[in-house]
């Protein structure tokens, strides 16, 4: 199942202006949003063009309560990836203050820990469900309304988070030297019954969690063997994900495991790589998880902070999701980027997203296996 993409995106309140997309190396063009064939639509868009794709459905931020008042949104999403999509909504609404603050998602959770009552935080965005479940099981965050829970499908959130976007684990391959069908679709059968030359990013958090959902879906004595034989196979080590889908491209490596919208990364810089799209069938490999937002039990405004909330899922965010970050937007009427499978079709494993975050015994048991992270 190999998968390519192409595309982009834009903004201003009722109906979006241009801006010249500024996210860091991307460097993404602005041009005007809009769809020739729906002229009437006042969805728009945040960043850069929609180049062939059509306006997204959904609910766009025009119908949804204006948001008046002060907020302090705590952010565990880099500002390169969210900081043009919360900067929006923050210019759209005269009376509306909004403080972002940036950090990791762990370090942001003991944060407003170590603030307890005092925490100015209102909303906490995740990077992941482990940091909502961790902030969740330490009681400091409030439960959301119905009608938001509601918008996404009902693994995609609980009573006191819900996801905004999603990434699906998946096998970056070099698809000039591989065929689908030399491609594995058992992450278990690698590396024996893969030919290549293998890659991945085992200090990194997606990486890290992905073995987290190996040892519990496949149990530790088995995790442990998968990593002493892909150790063994001298599988290489990168910094991060993007840099494994990368290698692939420079024909270093011949497949990674990785999330999904690395790879779409890769080929929106260079459509030409010859880099294809695995994924494999209700395994770890499979395992697809969440960003996301709570409020927090410190929120001055929880209405506000609601309905801050209900913005990352509006039609024209999730479009940027899919547009910008390359991530899988989480309302039905929003399509992924690129020739990529939909929600329904990923064969994705049953797992409490929120164990994903217990990365001390996955930690622990890749150092055993004489993985250096």
């Amino acid at each position: 199942m190999t998968r390519h993409l192409r595309n982009e995106n834009d903004v201003d309140r009722r109906r979006f202006l241009a801006t010249a997309g500024a996210l860091g190396a991307a460097g993404f063009a602005g041009c005007l949003g809009g769809d020739d064939d729906e002229p009437e639509s006042n969805i728009g868009q945040i960043g850069s063009g929609r180049e062939g794709r059509d306006a997204p459905g959904g609910t766009s931020m025009d119908e949804m309560p204006d948001l008046e008042g002060e907020l302090h949104v705590y952010s565990g999403r880099g500002e390169f990836l969210v900081g043009e999509l919360l900067d929006y909504i923050d210019n759209l609404y005269d009376n509306f203050d909004l403080t972002k603050r940036y950090g990791g998602s762990t370090d942001l959770v003991n944060q407003i820990a170590n603030e307890g009552d005092g925490s100015p935080a209102d909303v906490f965005y995740s990077v992941n469900a482990g940091a909502l479940g961790a902030l969740a099981n330490e009681g400091r965050t409030q439960a959301l309304s119905s009608d938001i829970t509601e918008m996404v499908r009902a693994e995609f959130h609980t009573d006191d988070w819900i996801g905004t976007s999603g990434r699906a684990r998946a096998v970056p391959f070099d698809n000039e030297t591989f065929s689908e069908d030399e491609v594995p679709e058992d992450i278990m059968a690698y590396p024996d019954e893969f030919a290549g030359d293998l890659g991945w990013a085992p200090s990194y958090g997606s990486c890290q969690a992905f073995v987290t959902a190996m040892r519990l879906i496949e149990g530790e004595e088995a995790t442990l063997d998968w990593l002493e034989a892909v150790v063994d196979s001298g599988i290489s080590s990168y910094p991060s994900e993007f840099a494994a889908c990368e290698a692939i491209a420079n024909e270093e490596i011949d497949a990674a495991f990785t999330n999904h919208y690395y790879i779409q990364r890769v080929l929106d810089g260079n459509p030409d790589a010859s880099i294809g799209t695995e994924f494999t069938e209700g395994d770890a490999g499979a395992v697809f998880n969440v960003a996301g937002a709570t409020v927090v039990d410190t929120a001055n405004d929880p209405t506000l902070a609601e309905n801050f909330i209900r913005h990352l899922l509006s039609a024209e965010a999730q479009d940027y999701f899919a547009r910008t970050t390359f991530e899988y937007p989480l309302i039905p009427d929003v399509e992924p980027i690129g020739d990529l499978p939909t929600i329904d079709e990923l064969d994705v494993p049953e797992i409490d997203l929120t164990e994903l975050s217990d990365l001390e015994k996955t930690v622990d048991l890749m150092r055993e296996a004489g993985v250096e992270v």
